[in-house]
């Protein structure tokens, strides 16, 4: 393999790709297009750039679509067994590494790292050298390839293995661990991660809290960096998108629906999150709850309106966080609401148009997360915000390092801490409002996503 070369000059692997198929009733295969910072990034290059995408075969439409050798000009899928890409993906990157990098175990219990992990793990390497060996296939001498995320960690070791002439790029779109957390897992299976990622030349992380975070593991376990070379890509809301997308027909109706549900003259706090163990949703219901019962003067002026779409939900531990999220709405609501005033108005289904809408009214925006890589919500809210919206945000969030200066910041565990700064950003004055929404709104589009993908396109010499 190592001595043929494909045609593709530009390589991105991740997970989940551009487009997804669905089988519709009479048989026939329907595509959807995805968005995001690659495929922006992707369009940036120009057509005639000779671009690749490698992804996963997601569903049964995806494989169908594999298996019938049907699919879009710049896009492979993979059709990786099912069975090994659930080991791979809830196994290892969503029940693991994702728990490592969010630090998010009850250590007092997990995790336990046994035969299943082992029997897991061996799939996530069957994964990811599926991916390795794809893109060694299909890359040019000398391509530059810019893998993606936690789930493809050992793929630039791989690569190189196999393919010594191209340009490795992997951008962590995660926090990482500190060292003393990232060593929860298997002396080898940490070593193996670094190790893997080392294969690239070059590693992008959001922050540089997150690459420091890891540059100390690899200074720990592997004694270094060796010739990886580390850049910090502050990935930015794309402020053209989302100004034309947030006035469209379809989210003014939403608007109108969202205006009734709140009433006329009410103040409102909009969350917009997955239900997510890291987005702290939870903790953010009860400091809304403390803001009612201990300043009784907001009740039946305000309203928490919180969107928190389900993520996950073939995980227990998924479920039972989105069903908690459902009861504590309930219980405030139970608690605190009269005829005319719902306090929590919560909407469990995704829908974008929505989002934009509550995004335009809101007047405070409350992004608590426990860890958090970036939080692009944190960065769409100031761009798209009718009259100004406070920002009341964690300083976990990665947009903290950009945003911190012109939010409320608040520590996430402290539900009194973010209760008091949410009566802060209740009260303040219209002007100030304005005017933090406007350097907000700034920071957040620094870096868009097309321009974020080709400055690391550049930086690996693409």
């Amino acid at each position: 393999m190592a001595s043929t070369f494909g045609a593709a000059r530009v390589l991105v692997a991740s997970n989940r790709g551009p487009v997804s198929y669905d089988v519709q009733a009479d048989g026939t295969l329907s595509a959807r297009r995805g968005g995001g910072g690659l495929v922006s990034g992707l369009s940036a290059i120009g057509s005639d750039a000779d671009a690749l995408w490698v992804c996963s075969a997601l569903s049964d439409g995806d494989r169908e679509a594999v298996r019938r050798g049907v699919g879009e000009a710049g896009v492979r899928m993979l059709d990786i067994p099912a069975d090994v890409h659930a080991d791979a993906y809830n196994g290892i990157a969503n029940s693991v590494l994702w728990f490592v990098h969010h630090m998010l175990y009850q250590t007092p219990l997990e995790p336990v790292f046994d035969a299943e992990f082992r029997r897991q793990w061996a799939s996530y390497e069957t994964y990811n050298r599926a991916f390795a060996e794809a893109l060694a296939q299909e890359a040019a001498r000398g391509a530059a390839v810019v893998v993606q995320d936690y789930h493809l960690t050992l793929v630039p070791g791989m690569l190189r293995a196999l393919r010594p002439d191209l340009r490795i790029g992997h951008f962590s779109h995660t926090p990482w661990a500190p060292p003393e957390y990232f060593r929860m897992l298997p002396d080898d299976v940490a070593e193996q991660v670094l190790r893997g990622m080392l294969g690239a030349d070059r590693l992008g992380f959001l922050t540089r809290r997150w690459a420091s975070a890891f540059e100390a593991c690899a200074a720990e376990i592997t004694g270094g960096l060796g010739d990886t070379r580390i850049g910090v890509h502050g990935l930015g809301a794309d402020a053209d998108f989302l100004r034309e997308r947030s006035h469209e027909a379809d989210v003014a109706e939403r608007m109108t629906a969202l205006k009734a549900e709140i009433g006329e003259g009410r103040r409102a706090i909009v969350r917009v999150d997955r239900t997510e163990l890291s987005k702290n949703i939870v903790r953010g219901l009860r400091a809304y709850e403390h803001l009612l019962q201990t300043r009784p003067e907001w009740r039946e002026r305000v309203v928490h309106v919180a969107f928190a779409y389900p993520s996950r939900q073939d995980l227990a531990v998924y479920r039972d966080y989105t069903a908690e999220v459902q009861r504590l709405a309930d219980e405030i609501n139970s608690t605190y609401g009269t005829p005319g005033w719902t306090p929590v108005v919560l909407h469990v289904k995704d829908d974008f148009a929505r989002s934009l809408a509550a995004y335009r009214l809101a007047d405070v925006a409350l992004v608590n997360p426990i860890r958090d890589g970036m939080n692009l919500v944190a960065k769409e809210v100031p761009v798209v915000s009718d009259e100004g919206c406070a920002l009341v945000l964690s300083r976990e969030a990665g947009a903290y390092e950009e945003l911190g200066d012109d939010a409320i910041v608040v520590n996430p565990y402290d539900v009194i801490g973010t209760a008091d700064a949410l009566h802060e950003a209740l009260t303040m004055a219209p002007g100030e409002r304005a005017e933090r929404t406007k350097r907000l709104a700034a920071a957040a589009t620094a870096l868009p996503p097309a321009q974020w993908f080709l400055d690391q396109l550049a930086a690996l010499g693409g």
